[in-house]
């Protein structure tokens, strides 16, 4: 993992220094179109503060070499450090994606294996689900929702809190009233999440129940839901588990035009902004943190996979 992720970084600070001008000059395209004066000098002095008329290779040792301890640069927009600034929305990031990561598997496992078992109506209504919510856009969900609460509840579903826990300190009030706000974006990730894990689960789970040792379990007595437990769905649970990598950065890089549509205070939009402002070390950090994300996410897979499977021990 570890020369991996140093071979990431590399990589996402090639990104975010693409594309043409910097920061100070996306600054002075903004003071024009404004009207207002734009001085050089101040541009020079702010390019020397910043530090981008360093070599290109001086400051990414720089960047990284502050990344090893703990300090991710200076945003250049917010004029904060990018670790206090990210901090929050970060957690508040997470705590969405492992919501729905939950609601995923706790809807698509059961309704995969119960529409491979039980071929009937049901499995044809799960399919025509599964496709709809594969093809209806994410923010779109959002705003039917946010739509059927204002007329119908007279309640605006949008944002994580209420307008008096906005900025409020942590405390039990807070945490329950995010609570009372995390269902809708978790609700709209984990349906388009679980319809394609459906799909997958069903898939594999149809082709072990005709495999020889299916039909060897069942000749030697075992109950239906015990055999199937034991055999078929574990076997049939390795691709569902190995889909972990990508389903983490997913939930969270995914949820960009549903975090604006839904005002959610997390990592999207301030990685959208700081990638339209050129905001060098805020957008290197959000994305050095998705990489690392799939990094962790394919590291916890390879390990559930050998826990669950043991061809993969042996072999």
């Amino acid at each position: 993992m570890i020369p991996f992720i140093r071979l990431v970084s590399f990589t996402v600070f090639v990104l975010i220094k693409l594309p043409p001008g910097d920061f100070v000059s996306n600054y002075a395209a903004n003071l024009s179109a404004s009207g207002e004066t734009v001085n050089q000098a101040t541009l020079i002095q702010m390019r020397q503060e910043f530090g981008l008329n360093a070599p290109f290779l001086v400051q990414y040792l720089h960047w990284i070499w502050g990344v090893l301890h703990g300090n991710f640069g200076y945003s250049f927009k917010w004029q904060q450090p990018v670790g206090s600034l990210i901090g929050e929305r970060l957690g508040l990031t997470l705590i969405l994606s492992v919501s729905a990561l939950l609601f995923t598997w706790a809807v698509a496992l059961p309704i995969g294996v119960l529409s491979a078992v039980r071929r009937s109506v049901a499995d044809y209504l799960v399919t025509f689900v599964s496709f709809l919510g594969l093809s209806v856009p994410g923010f779109l969900l959002g705003l039917v929702l946010m739509y059927i609460g204002v007329t119908v509840f007279g309640e605006n579903l949008g944002g994580l809190f209420s307008p008096h826990y906005l900025n409020a300190p942590w405390s039990l009030g807070r945490v329950i009233d995010l609570l009372c706000h995390l269902w809708i974006p978790m609700v709209i990730l984990g349906i388009q999440g679980s319809a394609s894990l459906i799909r997958i689960m069903r898939a594999n789970l149809i082709d072990q129940l005709h495999q020889p040792y299916v039909d060897t379990a069942r000749a030697k007595g075992l109950r239906e839901i015990t055999l199937l437990v034991r055999y078929p769905i574990r076997v049939a649970l390795n691709p569902f588990v190995s889909t972990l990598g990508w389903v983490l950065p997913n939930l969270i890089s995914g949820s960009v035009i549903l975090s604006i549509v839904l005002n959610l205070p997390t990592a999207g939009p301030m990685l959208f902004d700081a990638l339209l402002a050129q905001d060098q070390f805020l957008a290197g950090a959000f994305l050095l943190l998705l990489c690392a994300l799939t990094v962790i996410g394919t590291l916890l897979s390879d390990i559930l996979l050998a826990l669950l499977d043991p061809r993969i021990r042996v072999q």
